[in-house]
């Protein structure tokens, strides 16, 4: 790869919108890049790094704040993996969580299309029927 690069040839090396890019430099997740004498922004490897960890870390479903988190600890002086491992058996606990709920919210949605065939009514459908009882 040749550096430094522009913000589209950045884009193109992460597999991410420029938009992007800029999101996460004004969020401060990125660095602020040198300018060329044009004002162009120019990106050395050090930015494609970043991007590439933000890119990993959400794409593993962390958090914006998270992932905030998770520079401030690459990039401190104290690294800790002890703390990095915490936050990520946090992640993976409301993960979990999330995937529990999935599954009560498969389960009721199997149960009202079994019911629905079931029934074959085609005027009084017990989906309809069911979203419209009271919530209890």
């Amino acid at each position: 790869m040749e550096y430094p690069m522009t913000i589209g040839r950045l884009a193109v090396a992460a597999g991410t919108p420029a938009e992007n890019i800029r999101y996460y430099e004004k969020q401060g997740m990125m660095p602020e890049p040198p300018r060329s004498s044009g004002g162009h922004r120019l990106y050395h490897e050090p930015h494609l790094a970043q991007l590439s960890f933000i890119l990993r870390a959400r794409g593993l479903g962390f958090s914006q704040a998270e992932v905030k988190a998770l520079l401030k600890l690459a990039h401190g002086s104290h690294r800790s993996c002890k703390r990095v491992q915490r936050l990520a058996e946090a992640h993976l606990a409301d993960i979990r969580e999330k995937l529990a709920d999935l599954q009560r919210v498969e389960d009721a949605l199997e149960g009202l299309i079994a019911h629905c065939e079931e029934t074959g009514q085609t005027s009084n459908c017990p989906i309809i029927e069911a979203l419209y009882r009271p919530i209890r």
